[in-house]
């Protein structure tokens, strides 16, 4: 495709796909030459850039947000904050948090961020993941042990883990979820903490 202009139901398609606006997704498509895969990475950088800048906002206003599965037997709370109550009233702020407590509950992610990861747990995996390799050379088995705690951490945090709703969101990640939000709304968007509460568990 040449540089002409995309056609409405390319731009629709994009915008399924990233979240972003209909005049980023139309720039994307013309920058990218037609090109989707480029197209997405073109909105990803400009997105990053853009939310990286504000990455610094005071995230004070924001929503909680909450499900209750079936049976009543699993629930989960969710902080998402964002900068302005306009935002957090926003419906595509509203529907990623209600979502966001959907995959918690379905999920059982254990922190939201790498740093938020207990101490305890990280050395438990670590030991695990060393016993493990201990039978491998030794010249590979501290690439073994980091290889498994990646994989490990991929399971169990939050930002890191691909959204259970496969179908609508296509692979993604909570935290590129997160990200392609900072971007549409102009706004940090911060997923703040989470409770997860099972009858039992």
């Amino acid at each position: 495709m040449s540089t002409s202009a995309p056609s409405a139901q390319d731009v629709k398609v994009l915008r399924q796909r990233t979240g972003a606006g209909i005049n980023d997704c139309r720039n994307a498509l013309i920058e990218a030459d037609g090109d989707f895969d480029r197209a997405v990475e073109v909105l990803r950088t400009k997105g990053q850039a853009q939310a990286a800048k504000r990455a610094g906002a005071e995230a004070r206003e924001g929503a909680v947000q909450s499900y209750i599965h079936a049976g009543n037997r699993l629930g989960v709370l969710v902080e998402v904050d964002c900068e302005t109550d306009f935002v957090a009233r926003n419906e595509r702020f509203v529907e990623f948090a209600r979502d966001l407590a959907l995959h918690i509950a379905a999920a059982g992610p254990l922190a939201v961020s790498d740093d938020d990861v207990p101490a305890e747990e990280r050395e438990r995996e670590e030991r695990i993941a060393t016993e493990q390799a201990a039978d491998r050379p030794e010249n590979v088995r501290d690439r073994i042990v980091a290889g498994k705690l990646e994989k490990w951490l991929d399971d169990v945090v939050l930002l890191r883990q691909k959204h259970v709703n496969a179908d609508k969101y296509e692979g993604q990640t909570i935290e590129e979820l997160r990200a392609a939000l900072a971007s549409e709304t102009g706004e940090n968007i911060v997923i703040r903490r989470f409770a997860r509460f099972q009858v039992g568990g």
